[in-house]
């Protein structure tokens, strides 16, 4: 039977993942443009990000590894396991084709949402072939959507697990991230398809991957938690925040055109979360 704490953490990694159901649907029903909003959301949740998981994440891994390994032994660990979870993520990065990758592929996204009326379809956009093309695009990066959400999954749920408020400010900084992914998702599947049905769905499945990353992640690793693989994998979680904030969230905010925008939501988002920790503290 689960308990509370790994129910409420479940319910917060459940959120995060489907809030790329939000971005499909400000895509496909919005009328104006939301740049502004978006840059300063993207840069918000990269402040938050990386605010809690230097100032928070790292620094209680590195403590419940000190109560093992000792004050240096406890400082290598976590820095081991931060350094271990950015090399996790890079990889999955590599493996994934640049043109479909949601870390490397904004600029051309926020272009497309800038450009495209998604009430009426283009002629040219018709073309059989091309409609072929715009879907494979779409369900494909989907399924690199639900391949990153993976291990942002399992860092949301262990992050909820270790301290609930820090889980909570985790748990929104990666569901406003995710909400340009549902963008990127259901654009070209509409523009294929014409169908906002199949548009909202494609996207709103792939932020099921979060929620099962972090039930299969837990489930694995469950039964070796209370060693300093907690710690370590803790570590990992910071690492992997500081990683998507770095590599993604800022030169996404910075690419819908509004740079000072995107760094005043960065300080903003570090200055919540650290009155949200001195207040929860």
């Amino acid at each position: 039977m689960p308990s509370s704490l790994e129910l409420s953490a479940f319910g917060l990694t459940l959120f995060a993942g489907l809030s790329t159901g939000i971005g499909s649907l400000i895509a496909l029903l919005a009328k104006r443009k939301t740049s502004r909003f978006l840059s300063m959301a993207l840069g918000f949740s990269a402040g938050v990000m990386v605010y809690v998981s230097l100032v928070e994440i790292f620094q209680e891994a590195r403590l419940d590894l000190a109560a093992i390994w000792g004050p240096k032994g406890g400082y290598l660990g976590a820095v081991a396991g931060f350094f271990g979870g950015i090399a996790l993520i890079a990889l999955i990065d590599k493996l994934v084709p640049p043109v479909v990758n949601p870390h490397e592929s904004r600029a051309g996204e926020a272009a497309t949402y800038e450009a495209a009326d998604l009430r009426a379809c283009p002629a040219e956009e018709r073309d059989a072939r091309r409609h072929g093309r715009l879907l494979r695009t779409g369900l494909f990066t989907a399924f690199v959507v639900a391949l990153h959400n993976f291990p942002e999954g399992i860092a949301t749920f262990l992050a909820a697990l270790k301290s609930p408020r820090v889980g909570l400010a985790v748990a929104l900084a990666i569901a406003i991230h995710n909400i340009p992914e549902g963008i990127s998702i259901s654009v070209p599947v509409y523009f294929a398809t014409g169908s906002r049905r199949r548009a909202f769905w494609y996207s709103f499945a792939s932020g099921l991957a979060e929620p099962a990353g972090a039930l299969l992640g837990y489930l694995f690793l469950r039964p070796y938690l209370g060693g300093p693989l907690f710690g370590i994998v803790t570590a990992g979680v910071a690492g992997i925040m500081v990683y998507i904030s770095l590599d993604e969230l800022l030169p996404a905010a910075r690419e819908f055109g509004e740079p000072h925008f995107a760094m005043g939501g960065l300080v903003a988002g570090m200055a919540v979360m650290a009155g949200s920790l001195v207040m929860l503290g």
